[in-house]
């Protein structure tokens, strides 16, 4: 993905809420009547919904394999219908809800043989970590620091949410980390 133009949430935000809207049949409106170029680009992206400041649904994706607003779109409806963690969202929570979006950076692989190694190189409150490790995979968004603000405690979670013990260390282990863009819809706008 290249750089993002500074108004970019004021469009990427409304592209989410506008195809959850679709999808829960509330509009016809098309969902990027004439998008500019650069959501055209493939870029990876994360959409998540609070209620009341609480997670009310997330998805996302890794890899950029299709344009941003098709990204972008596909997982705000996910995160409000498919997301396994919760209920579908409904026509009247529509307005309940609000959006945040990160669009990621392309991923950097991580290369050690030891895990001080990783320690080491991990940026606190700026990677995000994406885990695999055979049929074991595990993402944390950046976010996640401010629960995990350690290295060590917030790779140990992540090794944990991938199904592994929090002191499992293999140099089969594949780790990429990256950072985000992010906005979130609030009562007076836009934030990024």
């Amino acid at each position: 993905m290249t750089s993002l133009p500074d108004n970019a949430g004021t469009i990427l935000l409304p592209l989410a809420r506008l195809a959850i809207a679709h999808a829960l049949g509330e509009t016809t409106e098309p969902v990027t009547p004439s998008p500019p170029s650069w959501l055209q680009v493939h870029g990876a992206s994360f959409v998540t919904l609070h209620r009341d400041g609480i997670p009310r649904g997330r998805t996302g994706t890794l890899k950029a394999e299709r344009p941003l607003q098709d990204d972008v779109a596909g997982n705000a409806v996910r995160a409000a219908l498919n997301d396994p963690c919760f209920t579908p969202l409904t026509r009247p929570e529509l307005d309940a809800v609000s959006v945040e979006i990160a669009v990621l950076s392309p991923p950097e692989s991580i290369r050690a043989t030891h895990e001080r190694d990783v320690l080491a190189q991990l940026r606190a409150g700026v990677d995000g970590v994406s885990f695999r490790y055979g049929h074991h995979h595990g993402n944390f968004l950046p976010e996640m620091w401010t629960q995990y603000p350690e290295p060590l405690e917030f790779l140990a979670w992540l090794k944990y949410k991938s199904g592994l013990p929090p002191d499992f260390w293999d140099e089969g282990i594949e780790l990429q980390r990256y950072n985000v863009s992010l906005w979130s819809e609030s009562g007076i706008g836009i934030v990024k």
